[in-house]
């Protein structure tokens, strides 16, 4: 089937152009915002040739179309009109559950800027290999120069997500960018770095700056822009047209950029260091717990569209730890883990097809993509689920042991795990990352062989 057959089967069951409110993409599903989820027949999708399944969580209706995702995408877009192709908020939206409507929010607002922050990141961890080994040295312009070309997008975060949560709520994402833009003004840098030296206060109007860095911060962006989702459509509905286009902006900076600086910016900062100060007190006490829990459950998150939800964290605990103990390290084994269960499930496996789809699974798995292995083998056959999860388990355990996590951004698969090189260069850490990825994918791969497959199980 074609790509724009696809498209149209998939358009055509979950209602129609007409109910769909939104449209999005990451890595392997479409991600739909739907005026009535009744309408969309989830049967009829999982049926398309090509689709590999889809799920109904966090205020979503996502499509798992697998590494071919953007073609469909692409034949999708003529389809739909273009108001469509950014992520709008339903105005119906206040009746879903607080928890979806937050889950929403940010899975909306990540999922368009992982490419940018995993391209950063690969060159961290490229320049961290030829550190490591010394094919380049520190000294030299050549890596000063990829050194900032990799820490860019994550520095510049809050201008990323300013521009996706902007669509995501349906106002200007240029004035969304321009907020998160001025959070990391080189200017206010300067101010809060000399005023702290000099002991003196920032004020705006009279009032008080806190002195609060926000490079690479994620929160406080994300409430700044729900602000201007309030401020936008009020502005504009009072303002005449013929003035709309230069004093709208003006009056949303006045009025939406002071609160971020007086309030919202520092309540973001404080929650982003007491959930930092919180996971390194359950890391002091049971520093097995997190990477365990999220090694085991991550394949559940996936099906539940929620692992997006893990990133923010992940990012929080970089900037303000520097090391990720939260998101990288469980998700890494996790999709390891997938990798060895489908690769011991195509060993089971008697059709001929079906044995074929578990290794090329079991392959992407491993390279970071697990919504085939999960939606293809391992969810149908329910036993290549447990070993995956036991698998996970057992490596996120050995992690947490271990007391390892990530140095930069990046996505957790096999290609990560220079991600895993301090910045002085100890290959210590990477080591151990690397035994837990063995450990996953061998407890996963015996398990599945114990557990068997029953093609009737499907």
């Amino acid at each position: 089937m074609s790509y724009q057959s696809i498209a149209q089967e998939v358009l055509k069951n979950v209602g129609g152009s007409d109910n769909v409110q939104s449209l999005g993409h990451c890595a392997t599903r479409l991600r739909f915002t739907l005026k009535d989820d009744t309408k969309a027949d989830e049967e009829k999708i999982k049926h398309i040739k090509g689709i590999v399944g889809c799920v109904n969580k966090g205020g979503q209706f996502q499509v798992i179309v697998g590494n071919d995702v953007t073609f469909v995408y692409n034949e999708l877009l003529p389809l739909l009109n273009s108001d469509k192709i950014v992520g709008v908020l339903p105005e119906d939206e206040v009746k879903k559950p607080i928890v979806s409507r937050v889950l929403d929010v940010i899975s909306g607002s990540m999922f368009p800027i992982v490419p940018a922050i995993a391209g950063g990141g690969m060159i961290k961890a490229l320049l961290a290999i030829l550190a490591a080994f010394g094919l380049i040295t520190k000294s030299t312009s050549t890596y000063q120069v990829l050194n900032f070309m990799g820490d860019a997008p994550f520095y510049f975060l809050p201008v990323l997500l300013g521009v996706s949560a902007s669509k995501k709520f349906n106002v200007n994402p240029y004035i969304g960018g321009s907020l998160g833009a001025m959070l990391i003004s080189p200017t206010f840098t300067s101010m809060v770095a000399a005023a702290k030296e000099a002991k003196t206060a920032i004020t705006l109007f009279g009032i008080n700056i806190p002195f609060v860095n926000y490079a690479s911060s994620v929160v406080p962006i994300l409430l700044s822009i729900w602000l201007l989702s309030f401020v936008e459509p009020k502005v504009t509905k009072w303002m005449p047209k013929q003035v709309r286009m230069v004093l709208v902006p003006m009056i949303e900076f006045l009025i939406v950029a002071p609160i971020t600086f007086w309030l919202l910016g520092p309540i973001g900062n404080w929650l982003g260091v007491g959930l930092g100060a919180i996971v390194n007190i359950l890391d002091q006490i049971a520093g097995w717990l997190i990477p365990t829990l999220v090694g085991a459950f991550t394949p559940i998150l996936v099906m539940a569209g929620m692992h997006y939800g893990l990133i923010p964290l992940g990012i929080n605990q970089l900037a303000t730890m520097g090391v990720d103990m939260i998101a990288g390290p469980g998700m890494l084994v996790s999709n390891i883990a997938q990798g060895g269960a489908n690769l011991a499930a195509s060993l089971k496996l008697k059709n001929a097809e079906k044995k074929t789809l578990a290794v090329s699974c079991a392959v992407e798995a491993i390279c970071g993509i697990t919504e085939p292995a999960l939606y293809g083998i391992s969810l149908p056959y329910r036993k290549p689920l447990i070993a995956a999860m036991v698998g996970g388990a057992c490596g996120g355990f050995f992690l947490g042991i271990m007391h390892i996590g990530r140095f930069v951004q990046v996505p957790p698969s096999i290609f990560a795990l220079p991600s895993y090189i301090p910045s002085d260069g100890s290959l210590k850490v990477m080591m151990f990352a690397a035994i837990a990825c063995v450990i996953s994918f061998v407890v996963a791969f015996v398990c599945e062989l114990v557990l068997g497959v029953s093609e009737t199980e499907k």
